[in-house]
């Protein structure tokens, strides 16, 4: 669990991913033939092969904030990066790149909390003018929240595990990958959480012929929640549907034949709501067949992002045999 303390506590928000490529690249260098990175903040590990080319994917980025403005008392106003709510944020503690602190609050406003926006919300970081703040804080700077890694019984608890679980599972899918007959790009994408934009940039250039897309999905095994056959601790899901893609059947067919053939469970997602860098590969140039693995995880989009163990072992081998899989039988 080191591995997945580290990319979860590492500063990313979208636009800041390249914080972490240092930690990705030492992982994955001695595991394929090129590491390099692109102009969007991509980093790319290329295995090169003499088979169809295959791109694999996680986001890198988290959500975060974006300074606005600074009041005269050296309160911090912000926009959201990614999607944030305001009620999960009241509270919470923020991080800029320099190490500055600051806690998140609200003015109270006549319908109190619940009916709060955004322009509601301040950071206190503990000045007292603005000019004290603008010697910590400029307005453009991009901060995380603050949630510290923990593991409870089979389950870990972080900031971050959308979409550093995925980053996780790639890194170790490719160590544990034993062959590779394709063309092989794994990809590390940037601002997945604003609009899917590294994923377009980087299968525009590489042109995959087949694509899947790591992230973390919902589960509907707490109460009171939206009806999902996605429960943590029942393993890997297999994507079917989220608000951005119909998978491709050939790529499910394929994952499922996959899991019966080396005994891995799985479980199917079919999401309402959000959607993947899967979204936006399948429909880059002339297309390409495309599917998802995701993580099951309970509370996403807050500071206590939390998955299972059995869950990333189950995913790190479905991506393994995907990537090894020889995809010139795949139509």
């Amino acid at each position: 669990m080191e591995l997945l303390r580290k990319l979860t506590q590492n500063f990313g928000p979208s636009g800041c991913e390249t914080a972490l490529h240092d930690i990705i690249k030492a992982e994955v260098e001695n595991y394929v033939d090129e590491v390099y990175s692109d102009v969007l903040g991509n980093l790319i590990a290329h295995k090169k092969g003499n088979g169809k080319k295959v791109m694999v994917c996680a986001h890198a980025d988290e959500i975060g904030i974006m300074v606005k403005s600074i009041d005269d008392k050296g309160y911090i106003h912000f926009t959201n990066i990614g999607g944030l709510g305001t009620f999960t944020s009241i509270y919470q503690r923020v991080q800029f790149a320099n190490g500055t602190v600051g806690v998140v609050s609200y003015e109270v406003k006549d319908g109190g909390a619940k009916n709060l926006k955004f322009d509601d919300l301040y950071i206190d970081i503990g000045a007292s003018s603005k000019e004290e703040a603008e010697k910590l804080v400029s307005v453009g700077d991009q901060a995380m929240f603050l949630g510290d890694f923990a593991e409870t019984g089979e389950n870990v608890i972080s900031k971050a595990m959308d979409d550093r679980a995925g980053v996780y599972v790639m890194i170790e899918a490719l160590k544990m990958m034993k062959d590779c007959p394709n063309d092989l790009y794994y990809v590390f994408t940037s601002q997945e959480e604003v609009g899917l934009r590294g994923a377009k940039g980087a299968a525009f250039d590489i042109a995959p012929e087949y694509a899947l897309a790591i992230d973390v999905t919902d589960t509907g095994d707490t109460p009171g929640c939206s009806r999902m056959a996605v429960k943590l601790g029942d393993g890997a899901c297999i994507k079917v549907l989220d608000s951005s893609i119909i998978c491709s059947k050939a790529i499910r067919d394929l994952l499922t034949d996959l899991s019966e053939e080396k005994g891995i469970k799985v479980q199917y997602e079919v999401l309402k709501a959000g959607g993947t860098d899967a979204g936006a590969i399948f429909a880059t140039k002339s297309g390409a067949l495309t599917g998802g693995v995701s993580i099951p995880t309970r509370y996403i989009h807050t500071p206590s992002e939390m998955v299972n163990k059995f869950d990333l072992k189950e995913c790190i081998r479905l991506v393994a045999a995907f990537s090894e899989h020889n995809m010139e039988d795949v139509k």
